[in-house]
């Protein structure tokens, strides 16, 4: 069955509206930013991944108060060390 360019972009649009209901809010903040919300957890969890096509990144999450945020730097982050890191394959943002 085919739906066309404007059946698709629906489906698309619907699919990503999905996924933000799933994951619920995702905070897109700046690195250092990122790193003042880890400041205010203890032990925090964050999930790394390695990212980029032509230019490599280091996309990072972690949830504080019912929020995820997410980061993304051309550089990795000096995390502190009582951070507990699970890297992943992938991290991929809806939107």
């Amino acid at each position: 069955m085919s739906y066309g360019a404007g059946g698709a972009a629906a489906a698309r649009a619907a699919a990503i509206a999905q996924a933000i209901k799933a994951s619920g809010a995702i905070v897109h903040v700046e690195p250092q930013d990122f790193e003042t919300v880890l400041s205010r957890s203890s032990k925090p969890l964050v999930i790394i991944s390695e990212g980029g096509f032509l230019k490599r990144n280091y996309q990072y999450l972690t949830a504080y108060k019912g929020l995820v945020f997410f980061a993304k730097s051309p550089v990795p982050l000096q995390l502190r060390g009582d951070v507990e890191l699970i890297t992943a394959k992938k991290i991929w943002i809806p939107g």
